[in-house]
């Protein structure tokens, strides 16, 4: 599966955005999706993923409230719709997947391009 983030842009603090994730192939349905995050100078790091039919999410405490994970398989996409903005939320946003949750929520073999989210104070 071939993954192409989109949606990223400049908001300001408080505001909100919404991340997509369109996904080639037909076997989407298959596979967990996940966000990830790279903030200038850290590591990447972990934000939501959400199970095969969307009955199941997870995510980082950091985003707990405030980003919701969700997907839709007819049409290969999962998204995060992002509130509450906070300039730490500033980051390249990576989609990723993989077959099982402990592997997209600690080191998904698939990746996505980075889409760029920045948020002004």
């Amino acid at each position: 599966v071939q993954l192409q983030a989109s949606g990223g842009g400049l908001v300001q603090a408080g505001g909100s955005l919404r991340l997509s994730c369109a996904a080639s192939g037909r076997t989407f349905s298959s596979y967990v999706m996940g966000w990830f995050r790279q903030a200038p100078g850290k590591e990447r790091e972990f934000v939501a993923a959400i199970g095969r039919s969307g009955g199941s999410t997870y995510y980082a405490d950091s985003v707990k409230g405030r980003f919701t994970i969700s997907r839709d398989n007819a049409k290969n996409t999962v998204y995060l719709q992002m509130n509450s903005l906070k300039s730490e939320d500033t980051a390249v946003y990576y989609c990723a997947a993989d077959s099982r949750v402990s592997t997209v929520v600690t080191n998904p073999p698939l990746w996505g391009q980075g889409t760029l989210v920045t948020v002004s104070s």
